[in-house]
């Protein structure tokens, strides 16, 4: 890690902000960031520069984590809660960083009691209670990814954002009763419409839908798939998605 974020943590204070030169330099690298307004990139500074004191980073497999590396993840993993607040992330400090995907170990038992032992290959992964990790080739490629929707910092941020109540289960923590089903009531039949084009497409040959097909696996992950698009290429996703633009505009812009 380098001089500057050294330097960071060292300090007392609650903040630091980014230098100038190094946040310019990552907008540059990552235009969904640069093409959000003024305003937003102001308050987007202002947060990473929070995020980085209070996370740590590690680098895994010899990988050496640099200002530039770190600066890149802080902002992409705070635009979810950019009128949110850094709470939502206070569960957890560290953040490890792999030079590209990862193998982790599987087991799963079947309905027959037969254990199944496999290796999964991971771009990322957020530990209930524990840290998020991530592969660096993934994250700096988030700027010609955004086209298709995939982000893999959103992703697992917001998987994060989805554990806070205990489970992942596509429903982040809701203030009432009415306001979690009001969620269900526009996700759960989103859910649904997705599942069934991308089995379609995989049996039929139908057009696949433009999301990542990943997020057909379980609610949590068409939450987190869905977050990846909507902060990224808001403009695709809302022409895919209008119902959920909706939803997610008055979740993570409260006061919009």
């Amino acid at each position: 890690m380098l001089n500057w974020l050294r330097t960071l943590g060292r300090q007392s204070a609650p903040t630091k902000t980014i230098p100038d030169t190094l946040w310019m330099d990552t907008l540059l690298q990552f235009p969904f960031l640069a093409r959000r307004p003024v305003a937003e990139l102001q308050q987007l500074h202002e947060l990473a520069g929070k995020f980085l004191k209070q996370k740590e980073f590690t680098g895994a497999q010899g990988l050496q984590v640099t200002d530039e590396m770190a600066v890149a993840i802080a902002a992409q993993a705070c635009l979810p809660v950019l009128h949110l607040g850094l709470r939502w992330y206070d569960d957890f400090k560290g953040i490890v960083v792999h030079p590209g995907a990862m193998l982790a170990r599987r087991e799963v038992t079947d309905q027959a009691g037969v254990v199944h032992r496999y290796n999964e290959e991971l771009l990322g992964e957020a530990m209930d209670g524990g840290p998020v990790t991530l592969s660096w080739q993934d994250v700096a490629a988030a700027g010609s990814a955004a086209e298709h929707g995939h982000n893999v910092v959103i992703h697992e941020f917001v998987h994060k954002m989805d554990m806070r109540d205990g489970a992942a289960d596509g429903c982040p923590p809701m203030p009432t009763r009415s306001a979690m089903s009001g969620w269900h009531s526009v996700m759960q039949p989103a859910f649904d419409e997705f599942c069934e084009k991308v089995a379609m497409a995989k049996r039929f040959g139908a057009e696949p839908p433009w999301l990542d097909d990943y997020g057909a696996n379980s609610p949590a992950e068409f939450f987190a798939v869905a977050c990846e698009a909507y902060f990224v290429n808001r403009e695709r996703f809302t022409r895919e998605f209008p119902a959920l633009t909706v939803l997610f505009d008055k979740f993570f812009i409260p006061a919009k």
